[in-house]
């Protein structure tokens, strides 16, 4: 086995372009991921084949090259760009004396260290399973025969046999307990669904600039960098838009050319709130010369994970980068299809919540109503939807409110509930009584 350390290694990095020379911006995005793992990129190695070597991936001859250049560069690391299968990675490990990791040993490897959230750190462990299950008899080829010797027969199980039963062992916890969480999850939506708040998730490639529009709109404090999967953990806010009621906004983890299958089966809980939401804003960085490959990327894991249905608004950050003005772009049918803007500045934000508020488009109404005895399921439904300004108790038994709320959702509840509204009476705060969130919002 070879040693591990945990960050700082010198890697080479190789790049093979089936069928054609591999592009400068695949090569820039692999030399990203490398950095991001915490390696110390030395060297390049690139080429060109029809197809796969099965033996070595690369060929025999430029995987003498590679030993060649890893000794010459000192590397003790050698990332391949590609997805190997766990014999192309033995084979090229004994020829060259190093360790060898391919393109999605190192995404999982970047993942496992920016998992902050429990959840999180379960599902890249899983993901790690998985991946390791395959690749089990690159670290112990010294145990595939069973032990041998007076007092030293065993059941008959190999070590190898062993280790696999273990792993399978953990990896049924890990799935139990993730489904746990799915619940929880599940139950937040649901709870969410009663209370019907539109619902925005914020996708994109990752660094295009997700979390930092996310805390420009939301002020979360939620963690950015400008490195490739800065935040894997989502997290969900509230997002006040003027005339309008809130809405509900969630940042997702970034997406990236050949995101790896085990990641996204082991995320699927996290990637619901793409599923499940009302919209997509897209982020894209257009700084990025390859910005539109990048959202074909993004439109396909979308489509892979069943939200391909869901409507997009397109949010091209980063335009301080390239000196175009913020502006909005609108489809033949006057909607809003494009905001051009910077998360990093700021200029553009008011025009990102201008078409927020047409996309979700309520109008809010301010209005006073007289509940009977009898309207206490409506009384309760107000103040979930936290729209209860203030309120003071009648004479009857009823309670006299001023709520806030969207004027077609206020239309259909009184009009389910028999209210009637409005009414003109003053609406005195009555002390004792619970007060919505919204009453907090609108105090001086």
């Amino acid at each position: 086995m070879f040693d591990r350390p945990r960050s700082g290694e010198r890697a080479l990095l190789v790049r093979i372009g089936l069928g054609a020379p591999p592009a400068a911006a695949e090569l820039e995005e692999f030399e990203a991921l490398a950095e991001s793992a915490g390696a110390i990129p030395v060297g390049i190695v690139t080429g060109a084949r029809q197809r796969p070597d099965p033996r070595f991936f690369v060929g025999s001859g430029k995987a003498e090259e590679l030993k060649a250049r890893a000794e010459a560069d000192d590397a003790a690391l050698i990332l391949v760009d590609h997805p190997l299968s766990p014999s192309q990675e033995r084979n090229l490990e004994k020829l060259t004396g190093r360790r060898v990791l391919d393109r999605n040993g190192l995404i999982l490897d970047i993942f496992a260290q920016r998992a902050r959230s429990h959840e999180g750190k379960l599902q890249v462990e899983l993901a790690q399973l998985k991946h390791l299950q395959t690749r089990l008899v690159r670290g112990w080829t010294h145990l595939e025969r069973q032990k041998g010797g007076i007092g030293l027969r065993g059941p008959g199980e190999t070590q190898l046999e062993t280790d696999r039963r273990l792993i399978n062992n953990r990896i049924r916890t890990l799935n139990r307990r993730l489904e746990r969480l799915a619940q929880q999850r599940d139950t937040g939506r649901q709870t969410r669904k009663e209370v019907p708040v539109p619902a925005a998730a914020i996708v994109g490639y990752t660094n295009a600039g997700k979390s930092t529009l996310f805390n420009a709109l939301t002020g979360a404090g939620a963690y950015a960098a400008d490195q490739l999967f800065a935040t894997l953990d989502p997290t969900v806010r509230r997002l006040k838009l003027a005339h309008c009621p809130e809405i509900v906004l969630a940042d997702t983890v970034g997406f990236v050319r050949d995101l790896p299958h085990e990641l996204v089966a082991a995320f699927r809980s996290t990637l619901l709130e793409a599923r499940e939401a009302d919209l997509h804003l897209h982020v894209v960085d257009a700084a990025d010369p390859e910005r539109g490959e990048r959202m074909r990327q993004v439109n396909e894991v979308l489509a892979g994970i069943g939200a391909a249905e869901v409507p997009q608004l397109e949010v091209f950050n980063k335009v301080d980068l390239i000196g175009e003005a913020p502006r909005l772009e609108r489809d033949a049918d006057g909607s809003v299809r494009r905001v051009w803007l910077s998360a990093a500045t700021g200029a553009g934000l008011d025009l990102l919540r201008e078409a927020l508020a047409e996309r979700f488009g309520a109008r809010l109404v301010r209005s006073a109503l007289r509940l009977e005895p009898r309207h206490g399921r409506a009384r309760a439904e107000l103040y979930r939807r936290a729209a209860v300004l203030a309120e003071s108790p009648t004479d009857d038994g009823g309670w006299l409110v001023e709520v806030e709320l969207a004027e077609r959702d206020l239309e259909a509840l009184c009009r389910r509930e028999g209210i009637a509204h409005p009414v003109t009476a003053p609406c005195v705060p009555g002390g004792g009584f619970l007060q919505s969130p919204a009453a907090a919002r609108s105090a001086p």
